[in-house]
């Protein structure tokens, strides 16, 4: 007599059926890392794993955040598992990319902001990001560049080195973008300071500052928006 089919693959069925019809509504959390576990681990109940990333890292944003060698760490979590997420994480930053490639930023600057947020709000150092704008405020292809790293709370920020950037890329405006790892996104008095001081070396090659994000993995600070620029 055949062996029955391990109980899991009806699951991993049941889930993926269930993805198809409308996507992840009505999952609950654990259910979706679970439905991502399928894809790299291919025979075995992938629930417990599910409910480990979340109990480890708190969300499901936190656990594709989350720094590969600590979901390593996660009994249960090899490798391949953990590099699939991260694969997972990366694809979902390059899609925001390229969308805001196709997006004007003046009407639309929501594309922007969501991009930053998944691309550097999840960061425990700060680091400085320049998105660079043709005359129609478009997105350059591959216009996006981290200018600089800095510590736990503070990236050292020279306006020559924005304004040189802009320069090789024949940019027409610029949207700066920083991080604050403590998750608090309200501008410093430095903030500020570095905000003016690249938007006055700008004006001398008639490159507008669009904006300067101050991003999280969950909120976003406008400069423009509070009327700081």
């Amino acid at each position: 007599m055949a062996k029955p089919a391990p109980h899991y693959l009806g699951h991993r069925k049941r889930l993926r059926d269930r993805f198809l019809k409308s996507g992840f509504s009505g999952f609950a959390e654990h259910e979706c890392v679970e439905l991502l576990l399928t894809l790299a681990i291919p025979r075995s109940d992938v629930k417990q794993q599910a409910k480990a990333l979340l109990a480890r890292f708190g969300s499901f944003r936190g656990v594709l955040d989350a720094p590969l060698a600590e979901l390593r760490s996660v009994d249960g979590i090899g490798e391949v598992a953990a590099v699939s997420l991260k694969v997972i994480r990366n694809a979902a930053t390059l899609y925001l990319q390229e969308t805001s490639e196709d997006a004007q930023v003046l009407h639309e600057p929501h594309r922007l902001s969501d991009y930053w947020r998944m691309e550097i709000g999840h960061l425990r150092h700060e680091v400085f990001a320049v998105a660079y704008l043709d005359s129609a405020y478009r997105l350059l292809r591959d216009g996006v560049e981290i200018l600089q790293e800095g510590t736990i709370d503070r990236a050292a920020v020279y306006p020559r080195r924005v304004v040189e950037a802009a320069l090789r890329r024949q940019a027409a405006a610029v949207v700066l973008a920083h991080n604050h790892p403590n998750g608090n996104v309200d501008p410093t008095e430095h903030d500020k300071l570095v905000t003016r001081a690249i938007s006055l070396a700008a004006e001398t090659i008639s490159l507008r500052i669009l904006d300067h994000l101050i991003v999280s993995s969950s909120d976003t600070f406008s400069f423009r928006k509070a009327g700081l620029l």
